[in-house]
């Protein structure tokens, strides 16, 4: 590795891979790898457990004091776990009943504060690749490599059906479908920094692409990076 290193932020639609390529890709350059995903999640599920009335600006405001979100290594999986107040809740962030509810919260302002000044901490000593919705425009707009990520909408229904359905038997693809059209339309619509294609960002379509495949483009992309003269691996 170079000793110049750099931030990669991937944005882009549910289901498209962003966690997986950005796991991928932090492992291979040995890089930090940052799910702000699961950070919205974590948020999610405490407000689900402690029945917060998001619509109330002070209810939200006093329970994201009691929330604390850290990433702890887990050296069975070789990734990092979402822990929520010390506990890690990396099995429930992805029931259906937090997918159901997480874009609405992620567009509270408040909520949206709280994320991004805790990404943005750390991304301070770079080598990190994050993705999320809105990495690449509102929370590393300087990010040395962007990119924003998409696929057909039936192949993205299809992989977060296979996701649901290996843990919940009884995901019927017709909830998935209507789960990831609502979410596309709160994450694009939003007031609070909606998903979009940063200008200066590559558009990855993977609709046709294998993951071994994905990565290698991506690879390249990082190699290509010079600056200040300098490769960035």
């Amino acid at each position: 590795m170079s000793a110049h290193k750099i931030i990669i932020a991937i944005d882009g639609f549910s289901s498209c891979g962003k966690s997986t390529l950005a796991r991928e890709l932090a492992a291979r350059l040995g890089y930090s790898y940052i799910d702000s995903g699961a950070m919205y999640r974590a948020i999610t599920l405490y407000f689900l457990r402690n029945q917060v009335d998001y619509s109330d600006h002070s209810a939200v405001l006093a329970a994201l004091a009691n929330i604390n979100l850290t990433f702890v290594f887990n050296e069975q999986s070789q990734g990092s776990d979402i822990h929520l107040n010390d506990e890690n809740v990396e099995p429930y962030i992805r029931d259906m009943i937090v997918s159901e509810k997480v874009s609405e919260v992620s567009a509270i302002r408040e909520v949206r504060s709280f994320a991004v000044a805790q990404q943005k901490r750390m991304g301070r000593k770079k080598g990190i690749v994050m993705d999320g919705r809105d990495i690449g425009t509102a929370v590393f707009p300087h990010a040395e490599l962007k990119i924003f990520m998409t696929a057909e909408p039936e192949v993205r229904v299809m992989r977060r059906f296979k996701e649901m359905y290996a843990a919940n038997p009884h995901t019927t693809i017709e909830d998935v479908r209507h789960n990831l059209e609502l979410r596309d339309y709160i994450d694009s619509t939003r007031e609070e920094s909606p998903l979009h294609q940063a200008e200066d960002a590559i558009l990855l379509d993977n609709s046709n692409l294998s993951k071994e495949k994905q990565l290698e483009m991506v690879m390249d992309w990082v190699k290509s990076l010079t600056p200040k003269g300098e490769p960035a691996i």
